[in-house]
């Protein structure tokens, strides 16, 4: 099963960013800003890096500052992004820019985030040491997509890194879209008219190899004295502050030794987009004379080539593969006398330096920013697809084998702000309770449910929980009918009950929790009043017809027997209720269809659950081993190809012999899926149902058909289900509860079963989706 795809709504982008004066800065918020107008509908943010403490003037695109050097900094990013919402992250990687050795620090990043991730190297080392090779294994294992600028680049992915081909991208360095100009046109405004110019620009460090061109003019310049050399651009920041303005003193040094002084401009300034462009326009040729064969991309060069520059570079790996094909001359390092001869070579042969421009114009369209746009959304949308079919595996220790001592108190936030002092409320708007849907007993009793099971798994009782208790207790003191012994369902806001008798599936919900009250709770008030209500709400159960209604009855009976195995009334009627659901079974049931009824709908697993509770504690074997068959069958049934949990879809169910629905995914099934592998656990001690509970509780972490989580980190709530496009931002009552019971019952089940004697239950599973041992900071925090 795939999900159906769709636009991404909210892109992150992280790396460098303007008015940071370096290379990745600028690519950076030119591929932000360039999705931005090319995509209306996507949301695109800013993630940046800082060297300096005090930081930069960013625009508002960016939305989180990390510190490079703080690796703690760099996992607030990854959870600013978990909760904000955001669909994919777009990573710029260079090794120097990022913190720790080799720029390890970005690791710690990458591998708390619960999103696809793509890659952009800008540098891909053909001889990486033992460091560079092992962080790019790790970061190429935690990226859905890898992106490199040349096919250098690929064919070093593919042979020294290993990295499989339909893994990566090649997308060309974007560059401004801007018409093929005479370069006279625009000479005046420079005080360059008449003259020949050549240019170089880009950020002045050692290793530009600019003394080379130097050392080149007096040649040029003894044949074209109108000659001009600008080079454009600031110092490196990183070469001011180790070695100061050194290397452009000693190139003004050099041009005056050289008698090319009134030859050579030297621009010490970092320029904005619209004056570069203004800059390359008026070049009649373009030099990048790097010493550094091993550049596997140059912005610099991309921007030339792409604008339409006869370009003369020295063999770097960039340019050997940009020039070819009659695009630029190439000479060799650091030899001025061969650059000197290029140079002359295309301001003698006017025709040739031309069509060389022409060339390279037109291999520039596909390199517009709007073109490269394009492609990078192409990557993120395959990324997104193919987290559901392609699943890079690591290897982590289930929830289960983490101690409770490691973890933090449950986030109980969003409960509390649903309940007020009638209850808890059914819906929310967003986070935001709705009081026009007023309250239900269904909701009420598994807040209830919840604060027993808080108080039964040892977490740190507070006169808040306590009142949350009494509180869902009074609600169903308030919801049983006392004239026929039935709980009422559905209240308004303003108190008033809409019928006389509530579902059958309801009153089985509250019984459940009556009867966990009765076998867990040490509140000898709450566990009073439930006695008075399970014993009034007890005759009228053998009139209903409801398999589920059952269900919950036998979970809530079980529940109660725990305390009081010698209630003999109780006990028929477990038998009696357990006997129906045997009848169903033997009715419905075939060898490829082992269940109770004709059709799966909600809360499914709960019915091989109260058949585990009564095969084993009736005893009677043959239940236990439909209990166990049923939900055999359910889990393979609610097991994407791709190995996560897929529930069946309340959005038409799945009858027998028709196409099962796939969305929308609900936070309840994901629960009963729970309690009823834990249940199964418990009574086989076969660890494969460990991992079951655990992937249905990934789902709601994110390893879902979306790869998006559905608890919120922020409020502690749970939004209220996956639709096949995006998740239902709500988080009512049903859905909060939902996970809450979940992550009590993964821990009661920890410290009730044999999980705390050291055995491990290792598996696999994706990387990008956050494990809940790393995650369990963030949901408790």
């Amino acid at each position: 099963m795939q999900p159906e795809t769709y636009r991404l709504r909210h892109v992150a982008f992280v790396g460098n960013y303007v008015p940071r004066q370096c290379g990745i800065a600028t690519f950076t918020s030119d591929l932000c800003e360039h999705i931005a107008r090319e995509f209306k509908s996507t949301n695109c943010a800013a993630i940046a890096v800082n060297d300096i403490p005090e930081g930069y003037e960013y625009p508002s695109r960016v939305r989180f500052e990390l510190d490079q050097d703080d690796i703690a900094s760099y996992k607030r990013a990854a959870e600013f992004l978990n909760i904000s919402g955001i669909d994919l992250v777009s990573l710029q990687h260079e090794f120097g820019i990022y913190g720790g050795k080799s720029g390890s620090h970005i690791l710690a990043f990458l591998r708390e985030l619960c999103m696809p991730v793509v890659t952009t190297l800008h540098t891909v080392l053909d001889d990486p040491d033992e460091d560079q090779s092992a962080i790019m294994a790790e970061m190429s294992e935690l990226s859905d997509r890898i992106v490199v600028m040349s096919e250098r680049g690929v064919d070093f992915l593919r042979n020294i890194y290993r990295i499989p081909k339909e893994k990566i991208d090649l997308i060309p360095h974007g560059i401004p879209d801007v018409p093929f100009l005479d370069p006279a046109y625009s000479k005046d405004r420079f005080g360059v008219e008449g003259k020949f110019v050549i240019l170089t620009f880009g950020l002045l460090s050692s290793g530009k190899g600019i003394e080379t061109v130097i050392e080149a003019l007096p040649s040029v310049i003894k044949r074209y004295p109108n000659v001009v050399y600008i080079v454009l651009g600031a110092t490196h920041p990183n070469t001011i502050r180790y070695e100061g303005e050194a290397y452009r003193e000693s190139l003004i040094a050099l041009a005056r030794e050289r008698g090319v002084a009134d030859n050579v401009i030297l621009e010490n300034r970092f320029v904005c987009l619209d004056e570069l462009v203004e800059y390359i326009g008026v070049a009649d040729i373009y030099v990048t004379p790097y010493l550094n064969q091993k550049q596997v991309v140059s912005g610099t060069l991309a921007y030339a080539v792409g604008m339409g520059k006869p370009v003369i570079s020295t063999p770097y790996w960039h340019a050997e593969e940009l020039l070819r094909d009659g695009r630029g001359l190439i000479v060799p390092f650091k030899d001025a006398q061969a650059t000197s001869e290029a140079i002359l070579n295309l301001l003698d042969n006017e025709a040739e330096r031309h069509a060389i421009r022409k060339r390279g114009y037109l291999l520039g369209r596909g390199m517009t920013w709007p073109s490269i746009a394009h492609l990078y959304m192409k990557s993120y949308e395959r990324a997104r697809k193919e987290r559901t079919q392609h699943r890079h595996s690591l290897f982590i220790t289930d929830m289960l084998d983490k101690r409770t001592d490691e973890r933090t108190p449950l986030k109980l936030d969003h409960v509390k702000l649903m309940t007020d002092d009638t209850g808890m409320l059914q819906h929310a708007v967003f986070t935001v309770p709705d009081y026009v849907q007023g309250y239900t007993t269904d909701d009420n009793a598994r807040a209830l449910l919840a604060m027993v099971f808080h108080e039964d798994s040892g977490e740190a009782e507070t006169q808040d929980t306590h009142q949350l208790a009494t509180r869902y207790m009074a609600f169903l003191w308030n919801a049983i009918n006392p004239d026929n012994g039935r709980f009422r369902n559905f209240m308004s806001y303003d108190r008033r009950w809409l019928e006389d008798v509530g579902s059958h599936d309801s009153h089985g919900r509250a019984m459940w929790v009556l009867g966990a009250v009765l076998g867990r709770s040490k509140h000898p008030g709450l566990r009073g009043l439930a006695s008075r209500l399970f014993n009034q709400a007890l005759p009228p159960i053998t009139s209903f017809t409801s398999p589920r209604s059952w269900a919950f009855i036998l979970i809530g009976l079980h529940e109660y027997l725990r305390k009081f195995n010698g209630d003999r009334t109780v006990q028929s009627l477990r038998k009696e209720l357990a006997g129906r659901l045997m009848d169903c079974y033997r009715k419905y049931s075939s060898s490829d269809w082992p269940w109770f009824e004709n059709k799966l709908t909600y809360c499914n697993a709960v019915l091989p659950h109260a058949m585990l509770l009564c095969g084993k504690w009736i005893p009677d074997h043959e239940m236990l081993e439909v209990g166990l068959r049923s939900l055999e069958w359910l889990a393979a049934t609610q097991t994407s190809e791709y190995g996560y949990f897929v529930p069946i879809g309340s959005n038409g169910f799945y009858t027998r012999g028709e196409p099962r629905a796939n969305f929308d995914q609900q936070p309840v099934e994901a629960q009963a899926m729970i309690s009823a592998c834990l249940e199964a656990y418990r009574v086989t001690e076969n660890e494969r149902w460990c991992y079951e509970a655990q992937r249905a509780f990934d789902w709601f972490l994110g390893d879902n058909d979306l790869q998006l989580p559905l608890y919120d980190y922020a409020s502690g709530g749970c939004r209220d289900g996956l639709h096949p496009d995006r998740v239902n931002l709500n988080e009512g009552a049903e859905s909060t509860l939902s996970f809450v019971l979940s992550l009590l019952e993964m821990r009661l089940s920890q410290q009730q079963t044999g999980t705390d004697n050291g055995k491990q239950s290792i598996r696999k599973r994706s990387p990008n989706i956050i494990s809940t041992v790393c995650a369990q900071s963030i949901i408790d925090g």
